[in-house]
């Protein structure tokens, strides 16, 4: 074994050391049901905003980033930036003060004391559905890394498909088992204490990976820039979409600029309305992040932890971003390899920063970055265990089995038990993604899995919307059916049903949707979802035999 290996294998080995210690520290310390899902309310602000980064910072924006900076030569993807930081506003200013007020553990509580049973249970069911989903499609991402190590030392060897799976499906289970132990173990303290750990040794990699590649241009970020001179490099905002060549802006009619805007990802008007929809939804009414928030002191700490990591984001994404066009000036005047992974005759984008890591970065370092990948893997999945696990027991466990409110350690208990199983749910979503994906990667279900969210978050915030800003409109009943809308129209409108019926019936199965209809990306979904759902919600009245709270409470 070489020396490079053996370093690297020493850092991942002390990596996985701290991990395990923080979990069995904190597996005396937690009392009660609030112990375990809030850290009984006692954690730092500065603890939780550095949970909060290592939520946001997937092992898919790890390598996703860094892949949009090779693609796109530009800063246009870290424009969403702007749409973050405003939505962290409101969530501190209003959702969080709201989830103090009523002392919820479970964010869905609110929607009872708002509504009535059926909407949190609905609410919560469509997070329990779409967070296992999205979580447990995730876990195959951070495997593209250990697929590039194994084609590195086996050169003239490549894995075949079904290799793949088994190669992949192995690392998927143990680093999900991994986690599961110290989540079900420490509790939210655990969660939390590790994310320190891990935003440390994430931003140690990013940082030696910054270093390394400045240090081997000519010339650092100045040198790189003259490599950089087409017409949107570098750039850090868009307008509008891509247009056909001799097409004018101020030719579009109005409808086809609305076509155009809602059909591109990465424009300014995606980054001040998409983005900021994106946010609301995923840290206001989604239990994994609300979670953590609800673990500061108080809603003051809660507030500064969130919008603090909204800034604290923008030189995160910068880095990551900047990254990959680093990548493209290194791999394309510095460095030319012709082993480079391609895709569709280019350089594959997404195994860029993964090639680079294991082809070029020193022993100990790469071990650094490895240990990173797992760091953001294992921050986000420990944090969705412990949510899911919270909300499955307070929304659906202990009303249908009634768990005395005095046996704090039997809820315990309960929430450890339903932590393992969560576990089980994500590693088989897991399997089946990487499955889906060695044996058929022409299939959307990838995409639709791991966009999953954006099809059903825009339902949980609409209703949210209603709850916070209206004292008399909302129902019960009324909320299952906005909600039920929300995700119709949201699903019609980006094709979902075209993509779904194409994976059984093949992907030359033409649209079902007019063409005339655009369809529309990612940003836009939970922002159209949330239109929909609160434009039907409005339409119901409350009535107060429903509520458990008074609007002044609310």
């Amino acid at each position: 074994m070489s020396w490079k290996l053996t370093a690297d294998l020493l850092v991942i080995a002390a990596y996985f050391a701290g991990v395990i210690g923080i979990g069995i520290y904190f597996s005396r310390r937690n009392r009660d049901t609030s112990d375990f899902a809030l850290g009984g309310r006692s954690i730092p602000w500065w603890a939780v905003l550095a949970s909060i980064l290592a939520a946001e910072i997937s092992a898919g924006t790890f390598f996703g980033a860094p892949g949009e900076g090779f693609r796109t030569r530009n800063f246009t993807y870290g424009q969403m930036m702007a749409g973050y930081l405003l939505a962290r506003l409101v969530v501190s200013f209003v959702f969080i003060p709201a989830f103090y007020r009523h002392n919820v553990v479970s964010i869905y509580e609110f929607l009872e004391n708002r509504f009535g049973p059926r909407t949190r249970r609905f609410a919560s069911a469509v997070f329990l559905l779409t967070r296992s989903l999205a979580s447990g499609s995730r876990l195959w991402v951070p495997t593209v890394l250990l697929l590039v190590i194994w084609n590195r030392l086996n050169p003239g060897n490549p894995l075949s498909n079904w290799e793949q799976f088994w190669f992949t499906g192995g690392a998927l289970v143990l680093i999900t088992l991994l986690t599961a132990a110290y989540t079900a173990i420490g509790g939210i303290k655990a969660v939390i204490w590790t994310d320190v750990l891990q935003i440390a040794v994430l931003f140690g990699a990013l940082g030696f990976s910054l270093w390394y590649l400045l240090g081997h241009i000519p010339g650092g970020w100045e040198g790189a820039k003259t490599h950089l001179t087409g017409p949107l490099d570098l750039s850090l905002w868009s307008w509008h979409g891509e247009l056909p060549e001799g097409t004018r802006w101020a030719d579009l009619s109005l409808w086809q600029k609305t076509t155009n805007i809602l059909t591109t990802e990465y424009t300014i008007w995606a980054a001040f309305l998409g983005s900021t929809f994106i946010t609301l939804a995923t840290h206001g009414t989604d239990q994994d992040m609300v979670q953590r928030m609800l673990t500061a002191k108080n809603k003051r700490q809660s507030a500064a932890a969130t919008i603090l990591s909204g800034i604290a984001d923008i030189p995160v994404t910068a880095a990551v971003i900047g990254i990959g066009i680093l990548l493209y000036v290194f791999y394309t005047h510095i460095q030319i390899d012709p082993n480079l992974p391609m895709a569709a005759g280019k350089p594959d984008s997404s195994q860029i920063f993964p090639y680079f890591v294991v082809d070029v970065m020193p022993g100990g370092l790469r071990g650094l970055v490895i240990a990173g990948v797992l760091a953001t893997t294992m921050g986000s999945l420990g944090t969705a265990l412990n949510s899911l696990a919270t909300s499955y027991s307070r929304d659906f466990h202990f009303r249908w089995f009634k768990t005395p409110e005095s046996d704090e350690r039997g809820r315990v208990r309960i929430i450890r038990i339903a932590t393992v199983a969560f576990a089980v749910v994500l590693i088989g979503v897991g399997l089946l993604t990487a499955f889906v994906k060695a044996t058929n990667p022409s299939l959307s279900i990838i995409p639709i899995i791991l966009g999953s969210f954006g099809y059903t978050y825009g339902s949980l915030l609409g209703i949210f919307m209603v709850a916070l800003f209206t004292k008399n409109r909302g129902s019960d009943f009324g909320n299952i059916i906005a909600m039920a809308a929300g995700f119709l129209v949201v699903g019609f409108l980006s094709d979902l049903h075209t993509d779904v019926v194409r994976i059984f019936a093949g992907s030359s199965f033409s649209s079902l949707k007019p063409d005339w209809i655009p369809t529309i990306k990612f940003p836009w979904r939970i922002m159209i979802g949330t239109i929909v759902t609160a434009a039907v919600a409005l339409c119901f009245a409350t009535k107060d035999s429903e509520r458990l709270g008074t609007p002044d409470e609310i």
